[in-house]
């Protein structure tokens, strides 16, 4: 698993995954693998770290945590060029855990499916910079081990090895266990497969490979089953056709069958090194590499990698979140076996066209629109906006504000509107946010008032309408300004949620706007803030979008739940009506489980009785069911099946009855998801509208 970065992209945290980890606060996830999580983390004055939280089942197997302590341990020995640092470690705790900086980048394998090749300097920077990391690790007498394209990042200094994860001292020292082959087919020498014997020769005969790789985009011994992999590696000669012939030769010698023919890392950095100053002196037009080479950062001098886009480390924008739910949804159905598609996409919609969602407007009563600058309002904020007026009648409700359906395309067929920066992708800079002011206009003051009504009415259910939100405008940036903040001590599920409700607030908001005056109403992007301190002038951006592409999370022109609902619908809620029904529905599932287990039909009980929860996602409106399947009871494509039908045959006549009688009900979606064995990650399995 690779700790030290993801490409600069960080994934919105998960249900379960830890606000702080050692002295690091968590912002999100960088990946995942059988080793643990690697999450998104800060240091106390904003550094970037990557830090790796062990799974809880490794960390209960003692060998395993001998193996990571000496991971740890043999990570503080090795320091160098190209090579990523350890910053941390905790090897006692609960969950073992160890930071490292944070190295942003694709990694090789990634950059070469991209990109393609690397060539000239690029190439020759590569090839010094990880032998010269490899010549470090061997100096510390430690043994890498798996030299492989996932485990370099082309950072935007140079290469950077990562991962000692199945290191080991050169001295023999080892907790690996017997006859497990350790590596990966391809990049593994010929004796390691003959004789198990993992040197430091090994690793060069990888890096000989790795470099060919960069070089070319093939596989130096090809691919196919592991079993002919092997055989080419033992008996075959790599492929280097098209490498050029000063690196060729170094190659070769690095890929000698024979360990003893081989390279060293320290000789194979100093000669690409060399043919790295070669390449500078040639394109600089100078005098042969007597007198031109760059001295002192010649791998940083000759990397011709643009910067990767990485923006500060936030929780992505709601269309990214979109994107990224719909792509752990069809995951999920591909590989969970999601089945019983008629009830996943019930059919009727209530009339709605493709990529159109029914939405619950937030029932009457919420906050109003505050006169006076708050706490969250940007500096030049005016002290007072005058009367709250929203007689525009941009986004009147019909008579059940229920059946109120948001425009997911509001510009369809417009000539000439307002908001001209729809697509327009470009993060709002913190002078534009400096640069907005509270509500001037009656059609802003309306458009404020929708926004704080809807959010007030989302976190009272949660009890957590002590977040008020300021609602500001910069007309130039053509974007609203949704801002919380400062509260102390505030959990991040509470600004998660905070982010979420601000999200579909303002995206409904200016949708409708959008949709009935399009060649007036210029507002059509939104950011989502949050300031740390009174008088902070940079707040936290949590997430940003426009109102032109959809306010809820559709798939194929369905509502589809997603990870962050279920974590929402997982906080308590203070609803009165949401505790009576969630009550009643959790027994009711329940009990329609155990009647289906009673019949037969290869059905099992769940390991504790309690397995069953329900809770409501005010932000989207749906009820949300999960069990917690500790003993696979759920791991058959019949078994989820036959689960969803049973949820969802249960809960959708109470939600329908509840919402027949209370006109303050607006919970007519569900979704339904599984924790398997001890993950915290749910696995949804289904979705879908309740007819009404």
């Amino acid at each position: 698993m690779n700790v030290a970065g993801s490409g600069g992209r960080v994934q919105p945290a998960r249900p379960g995954d830890p606000s702080r980890v050692g002295p690091y606060r968590i912002v999100g996830r960088l990946g995942s693998g059988g080793m643990g999580v690697v999450h998104a983390g800060l240091t106390a004055d904003g550094v970037r770290v990557a830090v790796k939280v062990i799974h809880p089942e490794r960390a209960e197997d003692p060998e395993f945590r001998a193996r990571f302590r000496r991971e740890v341990h043999l990570s503080t020995r090795v320091q160098g060029p190209c090579l990523v640092p350890l910053l941390g470690a905790d090897t006692e705790a609960a969950q073992p855990w160890l930071a490292t900086a944070y190295a942003p980048g694709l990694t090789l394998d990634q950059h070469l499916a991209a990109h393609g090749p690397l060539t000239g300097g690029t190439l020759y920077a590569f090839a010094a910079g990880t032998a010269q990391a490899l010549a470090a690790v061997h100096r510390a007498g430690v043994v890498h081990r798996d030299v492989k394209p996932q485990n370099v990042i082309l950072g935007p200094a140079g290469p950077r090895v990562l991962d000692f994860g199945i290191a080991h001292a050169s001295d023999g020292t080892s907790v690996t266990r017997t006859g497990i082959m350790t590596g990966t087919p391809g990049w593994i020498s010929p004796e390691h497969y003959r004789h198990g014997t993992a040197g430091a020769e090994g690793d060069m005969f990888a890096w000989g490979a790795l470099v060919a790789h960069a070089a070319t985009g093939r596989l130096p011994f090809g691919g196919g089953a592991p079993d002919a992999v092997a055989f080419r590696v033992m008996s075959g000669d790599p492929d280097l056709a098209g490498i050029p012939e000063p690196l060729r030769e170094i190659l070769e010698k690095a890929l000698a069958k024979d360990p003893s023919e081989r390279l060293p890392a320290v000789a194979a950095g100093e000669a690409c090194a060399r043919l790295l100053a070669l390449q500078a002196t040639q394109i600089l037009g100078g005098d042969g590499g007597q007198g031109s080479t760059r001295v002192g950062e010649p791998v940083v001098a000759e990397w011709d990698l643009p910067a990767l886009d990485d923006p500060a480390w936030r929780t992505p924008s709601w269309s990214a979140r979109t994107r990224i739910a719909a792509a752990v949804l069809v995951a999920a159905a591909m590989v969970g076996g999601v089945a019983g598609a008629t009830l996943a996409f019930p059919a009727g919609d209530d009339g709605n066209a493709p990529g159109r969602t029914n939405v619950a407007k937030s029932s009457p009563g919420g906050l109003a629109t505050s006169t006076a600058t708050s706490a969250a309002a940007p500096a030049n904020a005016p002290t007072t906006a005058g009367p709250v007026d929203g007689a525009d009648g941009a986004g009147d409700a019909p008579a059940d504000p229920r059946s109120a359906v948001v425009p997911s395309d509001p510009l369809a067929g417009v000539a000439g509107p307002a908001f001209t920066r729809a697509g327009d992708v470009t993060e709002p800079t913190p002078d534009e946010w400096r640069a907005s002011t509270l509500a001037a206009t009656s059609e802003e003051k309306g458009a404020a008032t929708a926004i704080q009504d809807r959010m007030r009415a989302v976190l009272a259910t949660k009890d957590m309408d002590f977040m008020t939100p300021t609602v500001t405008f910069d007309k130039r940036a053509q974007t609203v300004m949704v801002t919380g903040g400062p509260i102390s001590q505030i959990p991040e599920d509470h600004q998660e949620v905070f982010r979420r409700a601000a999200d579909v607030a303002a995206c409904t908001a200016l949708a409708y706007r959008l949709k009935d005056h399009p060649t007036t109403w210029p507002y059509g992007r939104f950011v989502i803030s949050w300031k740390n301190f009174d008088g902070d002038l940079e707040p936290q951006v949590l997430g940003f979008g426009e109102a032109t592409d959809g306010c809820y999370s559709v798939i194929a022109g369905q509502w589809q739940g997603d990870e962050s609902g279920i974590a929402t619908a997982a906080i308590p809620s203070s609803d009165k009506a949401e505790i009576r029904v969630a009550d009643a529905a959790d027994k009711a599932v329940t009990t329609a489980w155990n009647a289906r287990i009673a019949q037969g039909d290869g059905l099992e009980p769940f390991a504790a009785g309690d397995a069953i929860d329900l809770g409501f996602d005010p932000v989207e409106k749906a009820a949300y069911v999960w069990a917690r399947d500790t003993d696979g009871v759920l791991l058959g494509r019949a078994q989820r099946s036959n689960f969803q039908d049973a949820v969802s045959r249960t809960l959708c006549p109470r939600l329908t009855a509840e919402y027949d009688s209370n006109r303050n009900w607006t919970y007519t979606r569900w979704s339904v998801a599984v924790y398997e064995g001890n993950s915290r990650v749910p696995e949804l399995i289904g979705s879908g509208e309740c007819s009404h």
